[in-house]
Parts: C-alpha cells; sequence; structure tokens
C-alpha cells in the first residue's frame, strides 16, 4: 500500500493535541486493572466493546495509546513504551497507520488480523463513508476494535468539539444505529475519554489518513 498520501500522520510539537480549541490539560491514567474485555451491550444494530481506558502519558505517545486502548478490548495489557518502540514513535510521533496495523496483528496473533485502508481524499465521499462505516461494524462484530488517524475538527452528538490540527491517532469501539454512530477512545484527555460522533464526521476527520480495521 501507498504510504505517501497518509505519511502526513507525525503529531508534531507545533501540531500539540487540542480538545475543544484548548491544549489538552495534564493527562492522567484511568485504567481498571481488573476490569475484563466483555461486551458492555449489544441489541439490534448495536455493540459496544468494553475498553480498559488508559490516557497517552505525553503529547506524542496518541498512536501507542489508541493502539493499547484498542487491543485492550481483547485482554490485551501492553505497556505504551512498549507500543511506542514497535511503532517507532518519537517526539514527532507515528508516522503512519501503517506503522500500527502490523503492531496491532501482531499483538492479536493473526497477521490477517487489521488491514489498512486509506481515505486519500481531502473530504470522505459516499463510497468511502460506507466502506468506513461497513468496517466498523464488522471490527467490533468480531470483537476488535479499529485504530484511526485524524486531522482537523469535528463535533460530537453532543455538540462539543474536537480538535487536533497537528494529527491524532483514536480508537472506534461502539457503534450504535447500524454504524450511522460510532463511539471513539480518546487517549487525549481522560475528561473527554469517550463520545460520539457520526461516521461522517469520522469519515471527514480521517479523509488524508488511513484507519486499521478487520
Amino acid at each position: 500500500m501507498r504510504t505517501d498520501l497518509i505519511r502526513k500522520t507525525a503529531l508534531t510539537a507545533a501540531g500539540l493535541a487540542f480538545t475543544g480549541g484548548a491544549i489538552a490539560g495534564p493527562i492522567t491514567t484511568a485504567y481498571a486493572a481488573d476490569a475484563k474485555p466483555t461486551t458492555q451491550s449489544q441489541g439490534k444494530g448495536e455493540r459496544q466493546l468494553d475498553v480498559r481506558y488508559e490516557a497517552q502519558p505525553n503529547f506524542y505517545y496518541c498512536g501507542p495509546a489508541a493502539a493499547r486502548n484498542a487491543l485492550s478490548v481483547q485482554g490485551k495489557d501492553i505497556s505504551v513504551d512498549a507500543m511506542a518502540k514497535e511503532m517507532g514513535t518519537t517526539e514527532n510521533g507515528t508516522n503512519s497507520i501503517n506503522d500500527i496495523t502490523p503492531v496491532l496483528n501482531k499483538e492479536t496473533g493473526k497477521n490477517d488480523a487489521y488491514r489498512s485502508v486509506e481515505i486519500s481524499t481531502p473530504a470522505a465521499d459516499d463510497k468511502q463513508t460506507d466502506k468506513l462505516r461497513q468496517d466498523i461494524v464488522k471490527t467490533v462484530d468480531d470483537g476488535r476494535a479499529v485504530v484511526a488517524n485524524i486531522a482537523g475538527t469535528t463535533t460530537d452528538t453532543d455538540g462539543n468539539t474536537h480538535s487536533f490540527e497537528g494529527g491524532h491517532y483514536i480508537s472506534v469501539v461502539g457503534y450504535t444505529d447500524n454504524g450511522n454512530t460510532v463511539t471513539i477512545a480518546d487517549s487525549a484527555n481522560p475528561n473527554t475519554a469517550s463520545y460520539q460522533v457520526t461516521v461522517e464526521h469520522l469519515a471527514d476527520w480521517i479523509a488524508t489518513r488511513g484507519y486499521a480495521t478487520s
């Protein structure tokens, strides 16, 4: 897969993570060590996975933290330092979703558990949005979380703004309304650890970058 179109993924010091238009405050860890990776809720057209959430310890560990949170739904407990080393993460961030997908496969124990998908255009079209919806539903139904590389600003279903102009990684850990609304686990700030966005907003948030999915 070409990586040049989604190589613009480094979260640099100049592009420090922003939340609601302000730099995210001090990041702390919120992790339930005894939690088990079970499905919290499942209904018609809906499924939410149980995330053992952990916030990122610094501004450039969003890639390792998003992958760690995604793998936690499978019962994996992997340190973000170990994941950062595998991904080649530096203070410039994690270069590409293609650096995360192989680590997800390794830790899942299957070479084909995840694959990288690009949304290379400046905005997602209907076909790309439909594919993202299908990929999220399939991955979550398989008991796994999607990891997405996003950039820019979006608004969640409660009307709150989430802005990461320099780039960021998040986990998608559930869906409702047959995948039209998706649940985000965001390592940037434990005060906004979980929120929902429409799949259309998420697709445009990913645009020019990519995501790791089953």
